[in-house]
């Protein structure tokens, strides 16, 4: 059996994320202030000496702006992945974050609020990513991508509950790190 890792991060602060808006597949810039976020983490990863073989970003341009960020100051390859794209919210996209409708909506897997993703639908691309990364462990990679994402990759790992996994988040540019055994 080999042990594996790699990484996730969510990018760094946007637009909507000051207006407390639900941002979902709506493409919304960072800020300055999250491009700066983006770029001090690349130096984090730098000085502690990650070792990363590519970075996987989704193609909505907060988590591309943050990736390149981070390519830009270590060096490491870039690809887009569709899969990484955050979830369509439909109706609830650009509404505030913290609205009790949401809340309750998000714990509803097979709801796809009117024009949107369902969870299980979410569920199912951003498994069989996570399928082909833990599948070997020749290649460490590091994802960039978005909030509801990490939603998905920390019920990959772990059982949650509903109500867990609909409240469970990681902060703009936070840095996780995830190991697997592949036997």
């Amino acid at each position: 059996m080999k042990t594996g890792v790699f990484y996730f991060v969510r990018h760094g602060e946007s637009e909507w994320n000051i207006a407390n808006k639900i941002c979902g597949a709506t493409d919304i810039p960072l800020t300055a202030h999250g491009i700066a976020q983006a770029h001090a983490l690349g130096e984090k990863i730098r000085e502690e000496g990650l070792h990363i073989d590519k970075v996987l970003c989704s193609p909505l341009r907060r988590a591309k702006r943050t990736a390149e960020e981070i390519c830009a100051v270590t060096g490491f390859p870039l690809f887009e992945e569709e899969r990484l794209r955050e979830q369509n919210f439909g109706r609830y996209e650009g509404t505030p974050r913290n609205g009790e409708e949401f809340r309750i909506a998000k714990t509803r897997f097979i709801d796809s609020y009117g024009s949107g993703e369902t969870m299980l639908e979410t569920a199912h691309r951003v498994y069989s990513l996570l399928d082909e990364i833990t599948s070997q462990t020749d290649t460490v990679y590091l994802l960039a991508a978005h909030n509801g994402i990490t939603r998905f990759v920390e019920s990959y790992f772990r059982n949650m509950t509903n109500e867990e996994f609909a409240s469970f988040g990681i902060g703009n540019c936070e840095i996780r790190t995830y190991t697997y055994t592949v036997r």
